[in-house]
């Protein structure tokens, strides 16, 4: 029974903090637009986290760009600008997202 309570125990604390991100992203409406795993309005944050792996200026460009907003990397359709985020917020959500496998 300790050995069952300890394994639940343990995967709630790693599951936690990507928990919280994700609700982080659905409190700010990003989940709108975009999925953890497929293409909606906006690339699925798989897709992001994999094409700025390894650019160590990612996390300051894509925080900038979720307040900011941005085009044409993506394709036609523009994100727009979210000024309900604030930057400890963007810097959070983007942290969560680059680390997506």
């Amino acid at each position: 029974m300790k050995r069952v309570l300890f394994a639940l125990v343990a995967a709630v604390a790693v599951a936690a903090p990507a928990m919280a991100d994700e609700a982080l992203a659905k409190s700010k409406n990003c989940m709108s637009c975009h999925a953890t795993d497929k293409k909606l309005v906006g690339p699925s944050y798989k897709d992001v986290a994999k094409k700025y792996a390894g650019q160590k200026d990612a996390a300051d460009k894509l925080a900038a760009k979720v307040i900011k907003g941005g085009s044409g990397v993506w394709g036609p359709v523009p994100m727009p600008a979210n000024a309900q985020v604030n930057d400890a917020d963007a810097k959070k959500l983007v942290a969560w997202i680059l680390a997506i496998k």
